[in-house]
């Protein structure tokens, strides 16, 4: 703007300036005009009175005479010439001048020189005996003068130009020194131009609205990222050429991506064939759902394309971790199966020896036999249903959940007691060792587990082994461990013990009448207690099961 005030100035000024001196130069040549007219007439009057009286030898005694002086007779012809030889002048009967002051006395006219750039002005009194006396005077013309000129008035517009360039310079800088001096971050405050005032308020209000937007988008966007950034399922959005515009950081975790770079390809994050049929099909318009696997994740990704009109501008993807899901689903179904499984079996012994029975083909002495077996296989049902019912209460916090404090080791013993029968049936010797420790547990919940795990040591262990139980506290937490002198579980099957039906030898369980819940039982039963549950075994040495309570009383 600065710039702009200053050309404008400087344009005004020369304008002016030469506006001026056109006006003053046309002034003056018209003032110098009229001057040189009027001393011709005076000169002329006087020179005229003067021929009259002393006649032409008077023109011959005028020396140093700038004027031009000419006498010419009646008829037209040269009489006297001051700077001209008569002899080669020419008739001046035609001449204007000459016409004019035969007929009224006086007369004048003004001609003009082309090459000369000359004005002469020439002005005949007749006399007395019909001669007439002209005197003639040059004038240059406005353009001679100006050529005459030239070097000083170059001189003058350079020296006004400067000036004007200093003034005008000066000038658009105090002018815009104040809108200079505005301050955006609050335009109504300070000094302004009343012309600037309704701009200033303007300003102002456009400044907070756009403040007042700026912080409700800002609220917003940090809203946007907290909510997308603790969401466990992943989150993008990509353009129409498969640019990432927004990611969380779940979606690079779920993608085993650790970093990445803004304004690259979606594609980048994964190459397999169905993630990029995916891309594929979101951006040809049509919602797309499939499952990913992950290494050892699965995720389903849900697509959907973002519109405008009727073009396809991007597109939403979100990862949801669906392998927890797909595992409890395949362990239902598992489940479902060996639940069919092992109800089948002992229903279908039941069923069969009943059948013998009813048909008859089973003798009197062997019924109670035969009656035996249906009984044990009716036990073996019984418990099996009591364990299922027990993991599903377990698993639905059925299970009577009122907390006391307990004697650890009187727990132990209690139990060990209600097993001494199984155990002395197959040789078995069970020793109770450690300190009374108190626990806040469910004595319920704690029974089962303690049970079970008894149970499994006497179960699996070789004929006339030991079982020992020690109650200890360790450090701030108390611990019970149970080990047998047994069969052992092979390494690669020990993390899968504690999963429902999982059986390390399933003919040996067979024998024994396992149904192969004991040890999920005793796994929910630790986690609803809050107990740790850890083991160690040595294939055909025995295992160890140590449960670990926290020392703190929690009452929650």
């Amino acid at each position: 703007m600065t710039k702009k005030i200053f050309r404008s100035m400087l344009l005004v000024c020369m304008v002016v300036l030469i506006s001026a001196i056109a006006g003053v130069m046309g002034v003056l040549y018209h003032y110098f005009s009229e001057n040189i007219h009027d001393n011709l007439q005076s000169e002329a009057m006087y020179l005229a009175v003067a021929v009259e009286n002393e006649g032409i030898e008077y023109l011959n005694r005028i020396t140093n005479q700038t004027e031009r002086i000419t006498l010419i007779d009646e008829d037209g012809t040269v009489l006297y010439d001051n700077m001209a030889d008569i002899t080669l002048m020419e008739n001046h009967a035609d001449r204007i001048e000459f016409k004019e002051a035969m007929e009224n006395g006086v007369g004048e006219s003004t001609r003009y020189s082309g090459t000369m750039s000359e004005r002469t002005i020439y002005y005949a009194v007749k006399l007395g005996n019909n001669q007439v006396l002209r005197v003639a005077n040059t004038h240059y013309t406005v353009f001679t003068l100006l050529g005459g000129l030239i070097f000083p008035i170059v001189l003058i517009l350079a020296g006004m130009l400067v000036l004007s360039a200093v003034i005008s310079s000066r000038v658009s800088r105090k002018i815009v020194e104040p809108m200079n001096q505005l301050d955006l971050e609050h335009p109504d405050q300070g000094e302004v131009y009343d012309e600037l005032v309704p701009f200033v308020t303007k300003i102002s209000r456009q400044k907070r609205t756009i403040n007042r937007q700026l912080t409700d988008a800002k609220k917003q966007q940090e809203e946007f990222s907290v909510i997308t950034e603790n969401m466990q399922e992943g989150f993008l959005v990509i353009d129409s050429e498969t640019e990432v515009l927004s990611f969380n950081k779940s979606a690079l975790k779920l993608l085993h991506a650790d970093y990445f770079a803004p304004k690259q390809s979606v594609l980048t994050l994964n190459h397999s064939k169905e993630f990029c049929e995916v891309v594929e099909t979101v951006l040809a318009g049509n919602h797309t759902e499939t499952v990913l696997e992950l290494g050892q994740k699965r995720c389903q990704l849900i697509a959907n394309p973002v519109w405008e009109k009727d073009n396809v501008k991007g597109a939403i993807f979100v990862l949801i971790d669906v392998t927890e899901k797909m595992d409890r689903e395949n362990l239902r179904r598992e489940f479902t199966a060996n639940v069919s499984h092992e109800l089948k079996t002992p229903l279908t012994s039941i069923s069969g020896y009943a059948e013998i029975i009813q048909n008859g083909f089973v003798r009197p002495e062997d019924t109670g036999k035969f009656a035996g077996k249906i009984f044990e296989e009716s036990q073996r049902l019984i418990t099996l249903v009591n364990d299922i019912i027990r993991i599903s209460q377990l698993d639905e916090g059925l299970m009577p959940y009122e907390k006391e404090e307990i004697d650890l080791y009187e727990a132990v013993k209690e139990t060990m007691e209600h097993l001494e029968a199984a155990a002395k049936q197959r040789g078995i010797s069970v020793k109770l060792a450690g300190t009374h420790e108190m626990i806040y547990s469910v004595r319920t919940i704690l029974h089962e587990v303690l049970y079970n795990l008894c149970d499994n040591a006497i179960k699996y262990n070789k004929e006339n082994g030991l079982v020992k139980v020690t109650v200890r506290k360790d450090g701030d937490a108390i611990c019970v461990t149970v080990k047998d002198t047994g069969i052992g579980i092979p390494q690669e099957d020990q993390e899968r013990v504690f999963e429902r039906f999982y059986r390390v030898d399933k003919s040996h369980s067979k024998e024994i009448g396992g149904t192969g819940l004991g040890l999920s039982i005793v796994k929910h039963g630790a986690a609803s207690m809050g107990a740790a549950i850890s083991m160690e075994s040595v294939l055909g040495e025995g295992t160890a099961i140590t449960l670990t309570f926290p020392k703190e009383r929690d009452e929650a």
